[in-house]
């Protein structure tokens, strides 16, 4: 491969640094409820399993417009899709602080969920699409650290909101902070290899539907059968501890509100240090060996973390705990637009991720049970089991760089005509 593509050029940089602000504003927009849920279930008198419920219909919100943003994606172009998303989640977060019940709250959320998981798929696939193989794994873990830098600001900003003004303002907060990456994203382009994909998918006559065109190519269609596998088993684990991280503090551990704000901004610190670490090691090692090891590591350690913490230990625990289990996200993004062609590459990232909502559907649903039977500990702790497969699936059935998201070339959209 020539210098000139493995350089990353300005417009590539601007790119860049525009998801990520993108990325840390989604961040914050999801992390709001977990932070406010303690506060919520007080105000409105509703049980951990109705709890675990508004994470669920945020979460089959991130589900469907993750699916139909990526399909649109393809459609009509990355940037607009990315734009319109980040106005939904902006509007409907907005929207949460002047709830007055439960049910309000469970409809604005998963309103607010399609344009969270849209941004969250569309804005890794823009980017993927301007970074160069040899750094792009590199490039984005870094943006994949945007979520956790967005859980790091809104849980310090929580630490003071909560306990001084409640959990109305905390939404708004984590909204106005949209309109500066709608501003960022207003004079960028789509990349040349979206425009090139398009081209050639018109001068060989109509331009098939997407999923048909996944589904009659064996290669591409087993490789999104795994993918979607994976998904599901990373997003059990990972949306499973995630939403119920800071009610395990206050409730099992008796964190109060101000330090549970502290932990959870150390946790998620440290998750940004371990997606720029592990996104830099996948690029010198390769992508399946540290989705694997990450894997691995995280599934031992999630219900060690949950038996040996105490008061007096948990924010140690923490620190460990953040380094790892949020970094297989800093492979997934690049591994997963690998896998699939330029013309599909949008439907086919994002149908198979989004299908994984299944898994971060049931999962809080069924911490939440456990909570009220058990503890939420114990909920938590069997979500290493996912991790374990999580990491197996792609390190047995998926090979790594099958694509480059950046080709110009019509041989990469030649795998979509294959049988």
């Amino acid at each position: 491969m020539s210098q000139q593509v493995e350089k990353m050029d300005k417009i590539g940089k601007t790119v860049a640094f525009a998801v990520f602000v993108a990325l840390v504003v989604d961040g914050m927009n999801l992390q709001t409820l977990p932070l406010a849920l303690p506060s919520l279930m007080k105000e409105m008198s509703f049980s951990s399993t109705m709890a675990g419920a508004l994470a669920t219909y945020t979460l089959i919100g991130m589900g469907i417009g993750g699916v139909f943003a990526g399909w649109l994606a393809d459609r009509i172009g990355r940037v607009k899709v990315s734009f319109w998303s980040i106005a939904i989640f902006s509007v409907g977060t907005t929207l949460l602080a002047f709830a007055q019940n439960y049910w309000q709250v469970a409809l604005l959320r998963f309103l607010s969920g399609l344009g969270i998981g849209s941004l969250y798929s569309v804005g890794n696939l823009l980017a993927s699409e301007y970074v160069p193989t040899r750094i792009r794994t590199t490039v984005l873990g870094i943006l994949q650290a945007g979520w956790s830098v967005g859980y790091v600001i809104i849980s310090l900003i929580s630490a003071y909101i909560l306990p001084n003004f409640g959990w109305r303002p905390l939404f708004i907060t984590a909204a106005l902070t949209g309109v500066y990456s709608l501003w960022l994203l207003r004079n960028i382009s789509d990349p040349p290899s979206w425009f090139a994909a398009r081209q050639a998918a018109k001068a060989a006559g109509k331009v098939k539907n997407e999923f048909a065109l996944i589904w009659a190519n064996e290669n591409i269609r087993r490789t999104f059968i795994f993918w979607s596998l994976t998904a599901i088993a990373l997003q059990f684990a990972y949306y499973g501890a995630q939403t119920w991280l800071p009610t395990y503090l206050v409730k099992d551990l008796g964190v109060n509100l101000k330090n549970m704000g502290w932990y959870i901004a150390a946790t998620y610190t440290m998750m940004v240090i371990g997606k720029v670490v592990t996104g830099y090691l996948a690029d010198k090692f390769g992508r399946k060996f540290m989705w694997v090891t990450c894997g691995i590591i995280t599934a031992v350690y999630l219900p060690f973390v949950i038996y040996a913490a105490t008061p007096g230990n948990v924010a140690f625990l923490l620190i460990i705990f953040g380094l790892l289990y949020g970094a297989p996200y800093a492979i997934n993004a690049t591994y997963m637009s690998e896998s699939f062609p330029t013309s599909v590459r949008g439907t086919g990232l994002s149908t198979a991720y989004n299908l994984g909502r299944i898994g971060s559907a049931i999962s809080p649903l069924m911490i939440g049970y456990l909570a009220t039977t058990y503890t939420v500990g114990a909920g938590i702790a069997l979500l290493g089991i996912s991790y374990a497969l999580m990491a197996l699936i792609p390190g047995f059935f998926i090979p790594e760089k099958m694509y480059d998201p950046k080709s110009l070339q019509a041989a990469d959209i030649r795998a979509e005509k294959e049988k």
